[in-house]
């Protein structure tokens, strides 16, 4: 299968899952190079359970997924999950966790350079997240770590943003300001972004294309067509049928 020039990634025939048991099944999407793309579905849908299939952490269960190289090598993942599971024993302050982002890029045994600590403190001024820097990460509120797990994940200097439930369980005005951050650096940065979300507006706002798991299915197409009110209506009577 030949995907257009401007893919970044596609989907093949993909089944994901756990314990040989799929969430999803014979997925067929592509990802453009440079969107902003809302993933959408229920709890239990299967979305953190495609994420982790991109990023590789799950094993994918049949087909494939295939990534169009970047001047000759892969795309580089910036992954922010929903919740951060460091231990609060692990006394690490927000510029130590955003580092964390540097390390693929550092190899074993070898100091950081400053240089990658000097762009690990701009993402924390990317994301407004700079006056947290020496602050310890498990005394954050749930918005800023979500602005700090956000520049951790620009630390890695990504191709490819994979944001898992970013504002789910927050203030709503923190919400609004970590939305119009990713739009910002979504224009900027030109960084393609796939949001995982429950919140229909959300992904009818700020993203270009929409992807909504339904029934270990999806459906795919821009945002403002495939939820549009009728076609809203619709998915949601298959599902109660």
């Amino acid at each position: 299968m030949n995907a257009p020039a401007n893919t970044l990634l596609s989907l093949e025939g993909l089944a994901v899952g756990y314990d040989a048991q799929p969430v999803l099944r014979d997925l067929n999407l592509r990802l453009a190079s440079g969107s902003f793309t809302g993933l959408l579905g229920a709890n239990g849908s299967g979305k953190t359970t495609l994420i982790k299939t991109i990023l590789g952490i799950l094993p994918p269960l049949a087909g494939r997924m295939v990534f169009t190289p970047i001047d000759g090598r892969q795309p580089v993942l910036g992954y922010s999950p929903q919740h951060e599971s460091l231990d609060p024993i692990y006394l690490l302050c927000s510029f130590e966790v955003v580092l964390m982002g540097v390390c693929g890029r550092v190899k074993p045994g070898r100091f950081i350079a400053k240089s990658e600590r000097d762009w690990a403190h701009e993402c924390l001024r990317r994301t407004g997240a700079d006056q947290l820097s020496r602050k310890q990460f498990s005394e954050l509120s749930g918005g800023q770590k979500q602005r700090v797990l956000i520049a951790r994940a620009l630390a890695t200097k990504p191709d490819f943003l994979l944001l898992d439930e970013p504002v789910a369980g927050i203030d709503v005005s923190i919400k609004q300001s970590i939305l119009d951050l990713l739009r910002r650096l979504h224009a900027e940065q030109r960084h393609t972004i796939l949001m995982a979300s429950h919140d229909l507006a959300v992904v009818r706002q700020y993203a270009q294309q929409a992807i909504w798991l339904r029934q270990g299915k999806a459906l795919a197409g821009p945002a403002a067509q495939l939820l549009a009110p009728e076609n809203i209506a619709a998915v949601l009577d298959l599902e109660m049928h």
